[in-house]
């Protein structure tokens, strides 16, 4: 998940921190939502990610705060689904994971596409 998305809910009210939502790992000043799909994070020493989708998230995110649904998933004026609530990825390769390590990125090749809900 992007942490500027905390700072986005905060705007709005709503106390949200790093693994309040589920996340595993929060990631700053990166277009995580903006990334392909296939795109290969690199954490730390070891550890490898690809990227395999957008989060959808669900109900039980009202759980944790009473609306916080409606800010993460919300409808453009065409209609258009835009879901805020960070990114799915499969692990290619385990390893720890620290606050503050380096996250390189890997952009699959061309043609790029669009990470959809999963």
């Amino acid at each position: 998940m992007h942490h500027e998305l905390f700072d986005l809910v905060a705007a709005r009210g709503y106390d949200v921190k790093p693994g309040n939502l589920g996340e595993n790992v929060t990631t700053t000043g990166l277009d995580l939502l903006g990334l392909p799909v296939g795109t290969t994070l690199a954490i730390g020493a070891n550890a490898l990610l690809v990227m395999t989708g957008l989060r959808n998230p669900c109900g039980q995110i009202n759980g944790f705060a009473d609306g916080l649904l409606k800010e993460l998933v919300r409808s453009e004026p065409d209609g258009t689904v835009v879901r805020l609530g960070g990114a799915m990825s499969m692990v290619v390769r385990g390893g720890t994971v620290r606050p503050g390590d380096r996250i390189e990125v890997g952009l699959p090749p061309e043609p790029h596409h669009r990470m959809e809900r999963v």
